[in-house]
């Protein structure tokens, strides 16, 4: 049995979830959009370089979710994955998860991004497990806190280990991403693949040979032969 790994924004999307949930709900008057917009494209660029506090993030991040009725918040996010996301799936990404599919593959989004908004995210791309960072949820209310471990940089390596204990053993895993911040996941893999990779995973790629692929510009089946070596 063999495992595919992927991350899920700017690699099997054309686009940052988390970054366009921030602006659609600035667009829907959920937040103060100035404000909000302000410190969401700073919280932006210090995900792009590295610098990114993922705790101070998800407080900043999970608070609409504070101060909004859940049932409202939930039917915005209903919205917007059909507003949003679906127009950003990379086109290349249906047939990538076909094909690994269709080889009998398990499938795993593995991303930063919080679970409110991912969970839709991964339902409407038919991958069936999903490690997200979780939001603290008490008593029917989000608390603004991180539930365990982050799943960012090295978080994602001891998410993915605690998951592998309860799921695998696997043959192989094939792991997916865009991001520097994902060179620890790759590492992990047995085949590593960079999906339109920012500019330091692409040197980063090419000093470890994996191979680099677009689902922009490539067939999803074009990238799964690459990465796999599968005829």
């Amino acid at each position: 049995m063999q495992l595919a790994a992927f991350d899920l924004d700017n690699t099997l999307l054309n686009g940052d979830s988390d970054y366009l949930w921030g602006r659609y709900i600035c667009d829907q008057g959920v937040v103060d959009a100035a404000e909000f917009r302000r410190r969401n494209d700073a919280f932006h660029a210090q995900y792009l370089n590295g610098t990114l506090d993922i705790h101070a993030f998800q407080r900043f991040a999970l608070q609409p979710l504070i101060d909004n009725p859940l049932t409202t918040m939930q039917t915005l996010r209903t919205r917007y994955v059909a507003d949003c996301i679906e127009p950003v799936v990379a086109p290349g990404t249906p047939a990538l998860i076909d094909c690994h599919r269709r080889r009998g593959d398990t499938l795993l989004i593995i991303t930063a991004t919080n679970r409110f908004i991912t969970e839709p995210i991964a339902e409407l791309l038919g991958v069936e497990h999903l490690l997200a960072t979780d939001p603290e949820f008490v008593d029917g209310r989000y608390t603004g806190r991180i539930q365990g471990t982050p799943c960012f940089r090295d978080g994602k390596i001891t998410r993915l280990e605690d998951w592998l204990a309860a799921h695998g053993p696997f043959e192989r895993i094939t792991a997916y991403s865009d991001s520097h911040n994902d060179i620890p996941l790759l590492a992990r893999a047995d085949r590593a693949a960079a999906v339109d990779p920012d500019d330091r995973l692409a040197e980063h790629a090419r000093q470890q040979g994996w191979p680099v692929v677009s689902l922009v510009d490539q067939p999803g089946a074009e990238v799964f032969r690459t990465v796999t070596g599968a005829g």
